[in-house]
């Protein structure tokens, strides 16, 4: 090869990869571009509304966005919810160089994108002591919640269900304000005087989700119509009227009802059934406040979470927070789920002090059903089965006949190809208590031509029904599930009978708190205790849609903080009926100072998990509601706007910020105020050093002459003392601050400890919790 051969064939393939790098260049640059360039929806809060038209407040909207857009025709164009009434706001799909652009302009706070939230998904309201047929109950005083109106943000509703019926339900409040909006499958006619008003929101959830969400495979509604069966669920535990003879799986459950059966009830459709799953916009929850707080509802119930971490408490993309703040100050209470990501700390959410935030308990009510060994043991199990008794009949547990490292004998992922199934009882053992566990297993031993199955797996009360009422799936725990793979391993050919199924109610079945339940301490703010409350919240019977896999004649069981929250919000209803000047922070004062710490029956309270403990202050709040004692409680801890702005001061937000979600200057002290003052009631001390010194008010609402007396149960090696002892109340003195110095003994740091503080004039018990953790700072460089 020649010299010159060499550098022409040399320049050509200089050449070839000049160009392929300007290629590649070009097309990162264009990639840059179109990123830069795609919209995605933001959510543009402006704090308080400055003008009382709504129409004003949208047109300066569109003008805001139109100095970013260039016109008002892209404004209107870009722009999905002009949020106007409970506070003022928009959503808009934007760059996120025009986002930037419109973060910069004047009274603009927050400029955040769009984010996804999820759902958290009778016989419990005798348990929790509102029984119709006790005449002086809180039922019955406020003449079961007539005239109250809870707001319910969730999947929908189906208004056929018998527990939406208005039968003997006078006209409709005349402060609402709402409307029945139409859709597919519903129109003006599907509400009536108990279903008052229904709203759909999916604007946010469809510029997020880029598809459509109503088509054959993804059976969707767009419309106030639940697709689901959450929304129904939630909606009749909070407000449904009396159905007697309710049946699931051939047992008869007698009159399945809501906590307020006379309570007016709106739905805010803002999730939707995506990807197998209820999820939820910011943008379109935003949207649901802003349009409840306008239509007039007393309490918002919202069984809804975000995952972690979780968001500040002024930040726009957890949507919750936000709207809820602003629907507090308009006197409007909002009830919360906890979360279903228990056992495990610091998982509660929705943890904003202006919240009630709902944990989850079990009930007095079990299913026991027998599992006879062949040995003569009877094991009990739980579940609904009521068909036919299986006689003796072999028991098996799926093992690999040869070497399989990919073999599972988990419920979930069962593989049955090489164990005779035919005529035969599976055991199996499941990762972890969801649904997912059940249907499959079912699904294998059913298709393999079992008989039935056997489900071990964390110790829970979460019951899952099968489907249909022939094939019986029981549930025990790991414990009595290995004994029972014992048994096997130990026989050559080993026998099972199967029973049916029992309903007992009352002793001896205990309350917990649910495995699934959230705790905490708060991950946010650790110095404000949550959950505030618990609730029934563990296989609950209400109403749910027709389509919904687990229905049984339109109703089914389900378990979830999702369900504990509508308890709290009916009795809230409850209450607000028979105190309707009562502020969202007395009615949480309420049902948090009367609750119950035992169960009904005098039983300590033990929450699921392992191992099972006692339950403490972040398993439960200030224990389960007590709904008759709330309605008389003697004493209340009130907040208003000074106390939230000091609890925002003492997070660290800034004032500007502050000033702006207030529409009104506001200037924090310097130091920040102490959280710890904050007039919640409860007491929660994260980091105790040596001492401290914190206040709290109370408002007497019992005799206008009363004296209460302290009553201090103090944590292991915690002194806790009370300033005055005694609470002196008369008609000029109806307010009275008192303050607690907490001091530790202890000289190595500690896990959190727990006591109480009572205040009791005889017949009122007015009960804080107290939840103390002693934090030595020593420096270990101060002895070098």
């Amino acid at each position: 090869m020649g010299f010159l051969d060499l550098i022409c064939r040399n320049n050509v393939a200089l050449y070839f990869f000049m160009s392929l790098l300007a290629l590649l260049y070009n097309h990162y640059l264009l990639t840059v571009v179109v990123a830069a360039e795609r919209t995605s929806v933001h959510i543009v809060y402006l704090g308080e509304k400055q003008h009382h038209d709504p129409k004003v407040i949208k047109d300066s909207h569109h003008g805001l966005l139109a100095q970013v857009l260039g016109s008002k025709e892209e404004a209107v164009n870009s722009m999905m919810y002009s949020y106007k009434h409970g506070f003022s706001g928009f959503a808009a799909k934007l760059t996120l160089a025009q986002a930037q652009q419109l973060s910069e302009l004047p009274g603009v706070i927050h400029v955040v994108p769009n984010r996804l939230h999820r759902i958290q998904t009778t016989h419990s309201w005798d348990y929790l002591g509102l029984s119709p047929d006790s005449p002086n109950n809180l039922l019955n005083q406020s003449n079961m919640g007539d005239g109250a109106i809870i707001g319910v943000l969730d999947t929908g509703i189906w208004p056929e269900s018998k527990v939406f019926d208005d039968k003997g339900l006078g006209p409709i409040p005349s402060r609402w304000k709402g409307i029945c909006q139409p859709g597919q499958l519903f129109n003006s006619t599907n509400c009536n005087k108990k279903l008052i008003g229904a709203r759909w929101f999916n604007k946010g959830l469809l510029a997020e989700y880029g598809k459509p969400i109503n088509t054959s495979d993804n059976m969707e509604y767009l419309s106030p119509r639940d697709a689901l069966g959450h929304g129904t669920h939630v909606s009749s535990i909070a407000g449904g009227s009396f159905v007697p003879n309710v049946t699931i799986k051939d047992i008869n459950f007698g009159t399945v009802r809501g906590g307020a059966p006379k309570v007016r009830l709106a739905m805010y459709k803002v999730c939707w059934l995506v990807e197998g799953g209820g999820h939820c916009s910011s943008a379109d929850i935003l949207k649901a406040f802003d349009e409840a707080i306008h239509d007039g509802v007393d309490v918002l119930s919202l069984s809804i979470g975000f995952a972690f971490p979780l968001y500040s408490d002024v930040d726009e993309r957890d949507g919750i927070n936000i709207g809820s703040f602003h629907a507090v100050a308009k006197g409007i209470s909002v009830v919360c789920a906890a979360g279903n990501d228990g056992p495990f700390a610091q998982t509660v959410a929705n943890t904003a002090p202006w919240i009630v935030t709902v944990a989850a308990s079990t009930i007095d009510r079990s299913f026991p059903t027998p599992i006879t060994l062949g040995d003569n043991q009877t094991i009990v199990g739980q579940a609904m089965y009521t068909g036919e008794e299986i006689g003796f009949t072999n028991l098996v547990f799926p093992v690999p006949t040869t070497f399989d490292p990919s073999f599972l004998g988990t419920c979930e992922d069962l593989n049955l190809n090489n164990t005779p199934v035919a005529g035969n009882v599976v055991l199996c053992f499941a990762r972890t208590t969801r649904l997912s566990a059940l249907t499959h297993s079912v699904t294998a031993v059913k298709t393999a031509g079992g008989v039935g199955v056997i489900i071990a797996n964390n110790p829970s009360n979460n019951l899952f029904p099968c489907y249909g009422s022939d094939f019986p799936c029981l549930e025990v725990d790991y414990e009595l599930g290995t004994k029972i793979l014992y048994y096997i391993r130990s026989n050559s050919a080993p026998k099972v009978k199967l029973g049916f199924s029992r309903i007992l109610i009352g002793k001896p079945v205990p309350t917990k708190i649910a495995y699934f339940s959230s705790k905490g301490p708060n991950s946010i703010a650790p110095a404000i205790l949550k959950p505030d409350i618990a609730a029934p919240g563990n296989n609950i019977i209400a109403a749910t849609a027709p389509n919904d896999p687990l229905s049984f004649n339109g109703y089914t069981f389900y378990s979830g903080t999702s369900m504990a929250t509508p308890h709290v919000a009916g009795i809230v209803a409850l209450l607000k009926s028979v105190h309707p000047n009562w502020s969202p922070a007395t009615l949480r004062s309420a049902i948090t100072t009367t609750a119950w710490t035992t169960d009904p029956s005098g039983e300590p309270i033990f929450a699921e998990g392992g191992p099972r403990k006692l339950a403490d202050p972040f398993d439960y709040g200030s224990g389960i509601v007590n709904p008759n004692k709330a309605v008389d409680p003697g004493l209340l801890y009130d907040m208003g706007q000074p106390d939230y702005v000091h609890y925002l001061c003492s997070m660290g937000y800034n004032n500007s910020v502050i000033s702006q979600v207030l529409q009104q200057p506001t200037l924090c002290p310097n130091p920040a105020p102490s959280i710890l003052d904050v007039n919640v009631p409860s007491i929660t001390v994260p980091s105790l050093t040596d001492s401290v010194t914190l206040s709290r008010r109370v408002t007497n609402v019992g005799p206008v002459n009363s004296i209460y007396k302290v009553v201090i149960e103090a944590p292991l090696g915690i002194i806790v003392s009370v300033r005055p002892g005694d609470l002196v109340f008369s008609s000029a003195v109806k307010e009275i601050s008192y303050s607690v110095t907490i001091s530790t003994t202890h000289k190595v740091n500690t896990g959190y400890l727990f006591g109480s503080l009572t205040w009791s004039d005889g017949v009122h018990k007015v009960r804080s919790p107290i939840s103390v953790r002693t934090e030595i700072i020593k420096s270990y460089f101060d002895d070098a």
